[in-house]
């Protein structure tokens, strides 16, 4: 049974894809949910980029936004920027249920470590709220997280952290301030084995980083050791 799986695996996957073969949601091209001309358009970041919240800069080092102000989280890493297609494919994946973009995000989050490594024992996904998970019927974080553990080879929790308030949703204008204030005290460690270990936390976008620092406050509280964030796009 167990060498007949992955067989059996790959003819069920050969199967669905000529049942529901994948379209590229830029240019409508079969193949693949991003083909290889729109990810050409995708705007990358790096070299340079900030140490604390990773936006492209001109040199290495903290940028303007960030200086002076503290942040629990060590820091966020993200491979692109939150524009164009990219932007598009977030939306389709929250919003429209096509799940399909989550191993992509996932294989480009994985090339990025590859490139830029970060200490990690543990990847943990940004909750949603039990009634935004309700609505929406999954966690994109988590669907993301689960394919970047796979390629990775670093194991994922997603009973570590639970999103214990809901927050409402922040114009896009919002200050950094308005963001701390919205997402205070929303989240809480459920989970246990924390105690000196490196985690990197999933999720899809940072605005200001709020949220993953609000996560990283109460994951440190519980004895993590570092925690940084690592999200498909930053949005400027």
């Amino acid at each position: 049974m167990i060498t007949v799986l992955p067989r059996v695996r790959s003819i069920t996957c050969h199967v669905l894809d000529l049942l529901f073969p994948l379209w590229c949601i830029g240019c409508g091209r079969e193949g693949e949910v991003v083909c290889r001309s729109c990810r050409e358009t995708i705007q990358f970041i790096g070299p340079s980029f900030c140490e604390r919240c990773g936006r492209p800069v001109l040199e290495d080092g903290v940028c303007h936004n960030c200086a002076g102000i503290a942040l629990t989280i060590d820091g966020i890493r993200a491979p692109f920027l939150f524009q164009g297609i990219l932007r598009q494919a977030v939306h389709e994946l929250k919003y429209r249920n096509l799940k399909a973009i989550a191993p992509f995000l996932a294989g480009e989050m994985a090339s990025y470590l590859q490139k830029y490594p970060l200490e990690a024992d543990i990847l943990v996904p940004v909750p949603l709220h039990a009634r935004r998970l309700k609505e929406r019927g999954y966690n994109q974080s988590e669907l993301t997280t689960r394919y970047l553990s796979a390629l990775t080879g670093i194991p994922w929790k997603s009973n570590i952290l639970v999103r214990q308030r809901h927050s409402p949703p922040l114009a896009r204008s919002a200050s950094r301030e308005e963001r701390r204030e919205n997402i205070a005290g929303a989240f809480a460690v459920s989970g246990e084995g924390l105690a000196g270990k490196n985690i990197i936390l999933v999720d899809d976008v940072s605005t200001t980083g709020s949220t993953l620092d609000a996560c990283a406050a109460v994951i440190k509280a519980a004895g993590a050791q570092k925690v940084w964030g690592l999200v498909a796009a930053l949005e400027l």
